[in-house]
């Protein structure tokens, strides 16, 4: 099938689906015209396409952004006012954070913009505009063979995006890939790097339920965090400089005190993540088995130990508060997952439809030409990877995420290169030494150098133990030997002879960098075995990878021709701005089980547990509570509304997106997927897959009541 009969299908049938049922898609803006919006109405909605995505005019979209690295903020007043979750805030809130003042315990309000705190290395995106370049890549890379088309696919987007970006530092453009690459869009961001901490509550009230409830629905977690986007006093993105102005933004968000009923139109604007949607039944078996099934297992080992240091110590704990979190969130999530993959049955499921596809190719000369090879090539390569994977997992997981010293050592890579061309100028060792000491600084602010050790001997006992040799890192081989299998004997060695955690010889030696200094450092020559053992797996992958990138393509694409017009098609997500919309709904997650839509502040008090610091409530919000002091912010009879769900189809990367009624207005803030429906990223749930909110009228009556910070309140559109 020529690439201009296949770009039609592709349209067709995405333009077929509009039928498809709300709840199910992560949809893109600029199809919203085409796809999505009559369904929308017909649920209740009250916006135009144009009102949530215009490229022309304010729009929805202009009020929402990415936030950090990996979650979605959005603007809810004309100063530049961002809201988001506090676990995507978590870090910035512990980078403020000591054991003189502890904000991750107690909570942050500035009293005013002039004590809002600057978060260097925080940063906030506003996507500008998305469109297709799909007519720009594939004519030239279709037809060649899966690695050239590679290369070929990177310098064509390469050239897309460097031609589309202003030339002004603050904008950035790149080329995404959708459908499995089939087609590619172009995305457009302004970037914003003055970012200053608002507000966040205690985490007693941030994290309220914490590693219990995660995941978990009841909820009654204020999952929330303030922070504004400042510019230069002519409104361009700037770096801090104690002269800037708070943004004024093209669009910001109504913040509504409406509530809201079950079954009304809800819709999100964010930023999700990764859902892998279009797995084959070879690939579930493989998450599950080796790359969930070894998350869960050696974090698992990790965080007791991580959490073992910091019930001991508080300056422990604020150190590693952000890497424990960052580490259980995905260890349960890799726990619900296989959990709810067994459950639905999905391998089953990805089987049938496998036949089906194999029958539909079969039955027709064109489908065997364009899609015959798909499975057998996607199943070929995964089961030639098996081993690899799992090597690779193990490596990264222990070693690289695992031991802090390991991952230290890695970012001293470049400089060994450098260092050993031998052509390399005095200039460019000492900015990439600057570069190190500047690294060094961020590694040793959040670093425990015993907490460290202890985990790094158990992480290496079992690298070692779970890796076949002929897949092992060197080093290991030799420290068994050396140590009799002892390798906590081999991580006290380690530790006390490498000058990498000795600040001041490691500053010595950044003063005049040295080539044998590096390779006599035993954390040196660490890390060397492991990234030659990191770079063998990669090459011994290599044709695996090639040849599942071609299976899973044309696999896509057959089963998108197969599906017109019969089930929801979109591209999986991949951190790009889409939309989803559903209805505010309950559930039943068992027999004679049900769960309601929403949660009250009753609740709170019944989860408190004064032996659990998971559960722990604060004094004034109890008092609040108990004598219901809930200003504007009560439902009409009387309760205070904490959390709610709704039908939307989110995964990671939407934490901290807004919730928006019919109208547009603010009703929530999305920070979690539920328990039963973990099997989201790659199948979706029908019946239980809910989208976990926090109930903007609670998240103003902590602003207002509990905090005293009724003036960041006053600075919001109301919508009542």
């Amino acid at each position: 099938m020529n690439i201009k009969k296949t770009l039609l299908y592709l349209l067709a049938t995405i333009l077929s689906v509009a039928g498809a049922r709300a709840d199910e898609g992560m949809w893109l803006l600029p199809l919203i015209r085409e796809l999505n919006i009559g369904d929308m109405k017909k649920a209740g909605c009250k916006l135009s396409a144009e009102d949530i995505y215009s490229i022309n005019s304010s729009s929805l979209k202009d009020a929402v952004a990415i936030f950090g690295g990996g979650c979605t903020g959005e603007i809810i007043s004309s100063q530049g006012l961002l809201l988001t979750n506090h676990h995507c805030g978590y870090s910035s809130i512990q980078q403020h954070s000591s054991v003189e003042h502890d904000y991750l315990k107690n909570g942050f309000w500035a009293k005013s913009k002039a004590d809002e705190l600057p978060t260097p290395g925080l940063t906030v995106r506003f996507l500008e505009r998305i469109e297709e370049v799909t007519h720009l890549i594939l004519p030239e890379a279709n037809s060649l063979p899966e690695a050239k088309r590679a290369k070929t696919v990177a310098r064509l987007s390469d050239s897309i995006a460097k031609h589309a970006a202003d030339s002004a530092y603050y904008m950035r453009a790149q080329v995404v890939s959708m459908f499995g690459g089939n087609r590619y869009f172009l995305a457009i961001y302004k970037i914003y790097s003055d970012v200053r901490m608002v507000g966040a509550p205690p985490s007693s009230i941030g994290k309220f339920g914490a590693d219990t409830d995660n995941w978990m629905w009841p909820r009654h977690t204020g999952d929330f965090a303030l922070f504004r986007v400042y510019t230069d006093p002519a409104g361009k993105p700037a770096e801090y400089a104690p002269g800037n102005i708070p943004l004024k933004p093209r669009r910001h968000l109504a913040v509504s005190l409406k509530g809201y009923s079950e079954n009304d139109f809800a819709m999100v604007l964010g930023f999700p993540g990764t859902t892998h949607r279009y797995m084959t039944s070879w690939e579930v078996d493989e998450r599950m088995s080796t790359s969930n099934a070894i998350r869960i297992q050696v974090r698992g080992i990790r965080q007791k130990l991580m959490m073992e240091d910091m019930r001991a110590d508080p300056n422990v704990r604020i150190k590693y508060a952000v890497k424990y979190s960052s580490s259980s969130n995905y260890w349960k999530n890799s726990i619900g997952m296989n959990r709810a993959l067994r459950r639905l049955d999905i391998i089953k499921q990805k089987q049938t439809q496998e036949r089906e596809f194999a029958d539909w190719t079969n039955s027709d000369p064109k489908r065997r030409e364009a899609f015959g090879e798909a499975l057998s090539l996607v199943e070929s390569s995964m089961k030639a990877n098996r081993q690899i994977a799992a090597a690779s997992m193990y490596l990264s997981e222990t070693l690289l995420r695992g031991s802090e010293l390991t991952g230290f050592a890695v970012t001293f890579a470049p400089l060994y290169g450098l260092l050993k061309k031998n052509t390399a100028t005095d200039a460019e060792i000492k900015t990439e030494a600057d570069k190190l000491r500047k690294s060094a600084d961020k590694f040793f602010k959040n670093y425990n150098l015993p907490t460290d050790r202890k985990i790094s001997a158990e992480m290496f006992k079992l690298y070692f133990n779970s890796v076949e040799k002929e897949w092992r890192a060197e080093i290991f081989n030799r420290a068994n030997d050396k140590h009799a299998g002892d390798f906590e004997r081999y991580a006290e060695e380690l530790f006390a002879a490498t000058f990498l955690l000795d600040r001041e010889k490691l500053d010595l030696f950044l003063d005049n960098p040295s080539l044998d200094a590096l390779e006599a450092d035993p954390a040196i020559q660490l890390e060397r075995s492991v990234n030659e053992r990191r770079n063998a797996l990669n090459k011994a992958g290599e044709s695996n990878t090639l040849r599942f990138n071609e299976g899973h393509r044309r696999y896509v694409a057959g089963l998108t021709e197969m599906h017109r017009g019969k089930r929801p098609v979109y591209p999986d997500a991949n951190f790009t701005m889409r939309m989803t919309y559903g209805k505010i709904s309950g559930y039943s997650p068992a027999d004679a089980s049900h769960f309601d839509y929403l949660t009250t502040a009753a609740g709170i008090l019944e989860k408190e547990d004064a032996d659990n610091p998971e559960f722990e409530v604060p004094d004034k919000l109890k008092q609040l509570v108990k004598t219901r002091d809930f200003g504007n912010y009560a439902m009409k009879d009387g309760r205070l509304p904490v959390c709610f769900i709704f039908t939307g189809d989110i995964t990671g990367g939407n934490s901290g997106s807004p919730v928006l009624n019919a109208r547009g207005e603010l009703i929530g803030t999305a920070f979690d997927g539920n328990w039963e429906a973990m099997s989201g990223d790659i199948a979706f749930e029908p019946e239980m897959q809910r989208c976990i909110s926090v109930d903007i009228r609670y998240t103003l009556f902590v602003i207002e009541k509990f905090a005293g910070a009724g003036y960041l309140v006053d600075e919001m559109t109301i919508a009542k």
